[in-house]
């Protein structure tokens, strides 16, 4: 008997759990875009960024990791979810509390004789004592509600991920673009210098009759030109130094400069990558744990069609005198089981399971897009970077020819075989050559930002976990499962 009594318990607290268990939805994921899976793995798993070798990128980085408001809010969505499971899994165990209770009664003298002659008035009430209730989690709803909960925490965390994610390659990207317009601004002050000395040269000649009018006019429009370049470009850099303090989680103000553009390190990008890798990304990760966590809502919606049992019990003491409290024959206890079930909801639970399960068929439309999304991601950053990398070889070569061009030209003019418009119409040519070309620079090494970035990169592990270690650590205590 004792044995059937034990195996009945046993069985009530194993239960069993109502509603679909999860099964990661297959994708149609090709097998690689165009590269060796070593060299990816590689790649996306360094930090990227340091192969730039601008240590003050590396600080700059640092210190939007630290301070970025963003970063910080969703660290603390990461608590928030973390108490959300705590409170959801609670209902498993036991909940134990107390009580106790003073109080004294006087009886009316009025009332019944009877009453007033054999109980004493008035009358002292004391009691002390402990209680404690458990819902046998017998369908599982507890443990479905704690596997969404799990879930949930882990999509929160991977949404932490991606803000790290969207961080740094901002940070980068804003470093790179400012030190590609400190280029810009560095050949228009350069071109207007030059320009300047032959507009004085220009009136040198004019005030000895060696030149006309015309000849001081026309350079002087180059300077100006060039002249009026440079505020637009000194626009730019503080708007972007703006953007980089933002970043850093600081009031808008200078951002410290490293190396020249020119000097910086293009980084390794691999010749390919494998299809699998892009499950680091927090994106698809976020969108999977949130179909899991619509999965195990059905169970738990479903779980609500089956009777719940309830276990409630006290012990106390209870006395008439302070003294008699704690005494043997003060004692009480009670225990007590319940079964409560739906008889007629008019609809209010079948809605409940239709509900869940069209929220599940959305998550995974969403996780699918996700995919799919990364794939386009990863394709538009690979033929970025290989178009951008063409157009600045071919800029280059412009830019070569532009300064052959005004070499001739100023040879011709300077030995009286063609006029000044000549060189003039060179220098116009080189001017906004150079420009592009610094734009190019700067957008190439931008596009190994976004490669990266569309990767997922590795740079979480990089910066470091504030609530990483805490979501994966709850998840293994309960349900839930961990990619």
């Amino acid at each position: 008997m004792r044995r059937l009594a034990f195996l009945l318990i046993s069985g009530l607290l194993a239960g069993c759990m109502v509603g679909p268990d999860y099964r990661r939805p297959g994708a149609d994921m090709p097998d690689v875009f165009r590269y060796s899976e070593k060299d990816a793995r590689d790649a996306s798993n360094a930090g990227w960024w340091r192969q730039f070798g601008d240590p003050v990128l590396d600080g700059l980085i640092d210190n939007a990791l630290a301070g970025n408001k963003n970063l910080r809010i969703a660290a603390a969505n990461v608590e928030q979810a973390e108490a959300i499971l705590v409170q959801t899994r609670a209902p498993m165990f036991p909940q134990v509390g107390y009580g106790g209770e003073a109080a004294r009664v006087r009886a009316s003298e009025s009332g019944s004789p009877a009453l007033y002659n054999y109980v004493k008035n008035p009358q002292t009430n004391l009691s002390l004592y402990a209680s404690a209730s458990w819902e046998i989690d017998l369908w599982g709803r507890i443990r479905r509600l704690s596997e969404a909960a799990t879930a949930n925490l882990l999509a929160t965390e991977e949404a932490r991920r991606g803000v790290v994610l969207s961080l740094v390659a901002e940070v980068a990207d804003n470093y790179l673009q400012l030190r590609g317009l400190d280029e810009q601004l560095a050949i228009s002050r350069k071109t207007m210098a030059a320009y300047g000395e032959s507009v004085r040269l220009f009136e040198l000649k004019f005030k000895y009759g060696q030149v006309s009018r015309m000849n001081v006019e026309q350079a002087r429009t180059q300077y100006e030109t060039a002249a009026a370049a440079i505020p637009q470009i000194e626009q730019l850099i503080v708007q972007t130094e703006n953007a980089l303090s933002l970043l850093l989680g600081r009031n808008p103000g200078p951002i410290p400069r490293g190396r020249p553009l020119g000097e910086i390190a293009l980084p390794s990008v691999p010749p390919a990558i494998p299809a699998q890798v892009l499950e680091r990304r927090p994106d698809i990760a976020q969108s999977e744990q949130n179909l899991v966590a619509a999965n195990a809502q059905i169970g738990a919606a479903r779980a609500l069609y089956f009777p719940a049992i309830s276990l409630t019990g006290s012990y106390g003491q209870a006395s008439a005198e302070l003294s008699d409290l704690f005494k043997g024959a003060s004692r009480t206890w009670s225990y007590s089981g319940s079964v409560t079930g739906p008889i007629f909801t008019a609809g209010a639970i079948s809605g409940q399971v239709r509900q869940a399960e069209a929220a599940r068929k959305a998550a995974l439309l969403s996780y699918e897009s996700s995919i799919q999304n990364a794939f386009a991601d990863v394709e538009n950053a690979l033929v970025a970077r290989t178009k951008i990398a063409e157009q600045l070889s071919a800029q280059d070569r412009l830019v070569g020819a532009a300064r052959e061009y005004t070499r001739l030209s100023r040879l011709q003019y300077e030995g009286g075989y063609a006029p000044y418009m000549t060189v003039i119409q060179a220098q116009e040519q080189l001017f906004p050559a150079e420009l592009n070309q610094a734009k190019y620079r700067a957008s190439l090494f931008a596009s190994y930002v976004g490669i990266y970035k569309a990767l997922g990169g590795g740079w979480e592990t990089e910066a470091g976990k504030p609530s990483g270690a805490a979501p994966r650590q709850a998840a293994k205590e309960t349900d839930g499962r961990v990619p």
